[in-house]
């Protein structure tokens, strides 16, 4: 038995994309929370030491391999280091769902301009809300724009700015949740894109990811079909980089090449659903920050232009 499910294990981390996307999308469910199917692999290996057997421990070294393989590069959550040790073509972007709810969004505000970010991509915002956001982040970040419930505040200048419309089949045209925006940075221009995709419902029919994979499709057109050749994508994605629903943008962009930084919930973080993506840049690291009045974490992220 122990053999089997250590064989078991690595293959589902191995061939997690050969299991059928069914009503239900089985396959985005098990991606999503991919990475802790590494959590068993200590209890298997305990499990080998204890019966003593060449087989089971050979057998065990399948799943260690693999989610070495996978996630192996990713280095234990800790300190990223101070924004700006790389050189001089790095900068820092903050990416967090700051919560409609959130019941202060002044000391929400206060916290990402501490984070020292170049730019920083919220969702989630209201009228009510606005206005602390853009008193407290105003004298660090003097260009900033909000479409809908999104908005960008940069250290640079911002030209060239329209929405994205990434509204699934179904969905009135009050549903903003994409913007665009050119960032004039010392290393050159960045064409940024904020997107808030729709969220998931997880219930007894499976995993219900229809909306959000439509509007996946969409905003992976618009990033295709974006002239600039730098572009930095930060958003509520509500899917990990693994998620093959997300494929549609995901092919076309980069992840983040070390850290976990699981954002979400933020009471304890499973996953990290808010994500900093780029094409012809590199996200070079990609961390996670303290705690806000929002139930998602915020995601910081070094980029190399």
């Amino acid at each position: 038995m122990l053999t089997v499910s250590a064989v078991l294990l690595a293959a589902l981390l191995t061939l997690h994309r050969l299991v059928p996307d069914l009503p239900g999308r089985p396959g985005s469910l098990l991606e999503t929370f991919l990475p802790w199917l590494g959590v068993s692999v200590p209890l298997l290996v305990g499990a080998a030491v204890l019966r003593r057997s060449a087989v089971a421990s050979f057998a065990v070294l399948l799943p260690v391999a693999a989610w070495l393989a996978l996630f192996g590069a990713l280095p234990l959550p800790g300190a990223p280091g101070a924004p700006g040790t790389d050189d001089g073509r790095a900068l820092v972007a903050v990416q967090h769902n700051v919560a409609d709810d959130n019941p202060d969004p002044a000391g929400t505000a206060r916290a990402l301009a501490a984070a020292d970010a170049d730019l920083i991509a919220l969702e989630e915002l209201t009228p009510a809300a606005l206005p602390s956001y853009e008193a407290a982040l105003a004298a660090g970040y003097p260009d900033h724009t909000v479409h809908g419930t999104v908005g960008l505040w940069s250290r640079y200048p911002l030209v060239d700015v329209r929405p994205v419309d990434i509204r699934p089949t179904g969905v009135g045209p009050e549903w903003n949740r994409g913007l665009r925006a050119t960032a004039r940075t010392p290393r050159g221009d960045v064409a940024v894109y904020v997107a808030h995709l729709p969220s998931l419902r997880i219930g007894a029919h499976g995993f219900g990811s229809a909306r959000r994979d439509e509007s996946a499709v969409r905003l992976g057109e618009a990033v295709a079909a974006e002239p600039s050749r730098r572009v930095l994508l930060l958003g509520d994605l509500n899917g990990t980089v693994d998620d093959r629903g997300l494929a549609p943008l995901t092919s076309r962009l980069t992840a983040p090449g070390s850290g976990f930084a699981f954002s979400w919930p933020a009471r304890f973080p499973l996953a990290r659903i808010d994500q900093v993506l780029a094409r012809a840049a590199t996200v070079t690291r990609v961390w996670s920050l303290p705690r806000t009045g929002s139930d998602h974490l915020p995601v910081a992220a070094r980029v190399t232009l």
